[in-house]
């Protein structure tokens, strides 16, 4: 059931608007050499969190798409009437928001590190700590959709909410691509299966508390 779900919504964001997470992360990665100036020092120093950057917020744009229209539907309620429990319904629903944005985002990620001046060898730290990070801002993502489901305003709620949760992610993730990356990685990798495993429960309760 929970990958007859995932199918489900990845058909969903494909047959919409699915690349404009990824297109929003270039765009972003693209603009900071112009608001910070050529030095390619300074774009050095700084290109690892620009893209962490634009990571988040390419996991934040769907935000309103990812809980709220199953709610308003109905749909949420006719899946627990059939058995499916709101936590397999929260896992299935972090795992479709990660594969539609995911993958592309870290194919992105290559272009984006050359426009930003990312060394050849930190190349690869990166790319490593783009891939253990974006699962967890999937899973925040799915999380704050949930919380701020059917209230009025959610976008810029779900905006407030995201970004103090992912601090931590982005602190280690962005750390994980400097010369000392070793500590840095563990400790977004301990974040990240942390934000992952409690999502499904977090996601579930705020399903429920939303009938109420």
């Amino acid at each position: 059931m929970i990958g007859a779900l995932i199918a489900r919504d990845v058909r969903r964001a494909i047959g919409g608007a699915a690349w404009l997470p990824v297109g929003f992360f270039l765009v972003v990665a693209t603009l900071v050499p112009f608001a910070v100036g050529p030095d390619p020092r300074l774009l050095e120093r700084i290109a690892s969190g620009g893209l962490w950057i634009a990571a988040l917020t390419a996991a934040l744009l769907p935000i309103e798409r990812l809980v709220e229209p199953d709610r308003a539907n109905g749909i949420l309620d006719q899946l627990t009437i059939r058995g499916v429990s709101e936590e397999a319904v929260g896992a299935a629903k972090v795992g479709a928001h990660w594969l539609t944005f995911g993958p592309l985002l870290l194919l992105a990620a290559l272009p984006s590190s050359f426009i930003l001046g990312i060394a050849p060898q930190a190349l690869g730290r990166t790319m490593i700590a783009l891939a253990i990070g974006t699962p967890a801002l999937a899973a925040l993502a799915v999380m704050v959709a949930a919380l701020t489901a059917g209230l009025p305003r959610a976008g810029a709620l779900a905006g407030i909410l995201l970004l103090p949760l992912a601090v931590p992610l982005l602190i280690f993730g962005a750390g994980a691509s400097g010369d000392d990356q070793s500590g840095a990685l563990l400790l977004e990798a301990a974040v990240s299966l942390l934000l992952v495993a409690a999502a499904p429960f977090v996601i579930g309760g705020a399903i429920r508390a939303s009938r109420t």
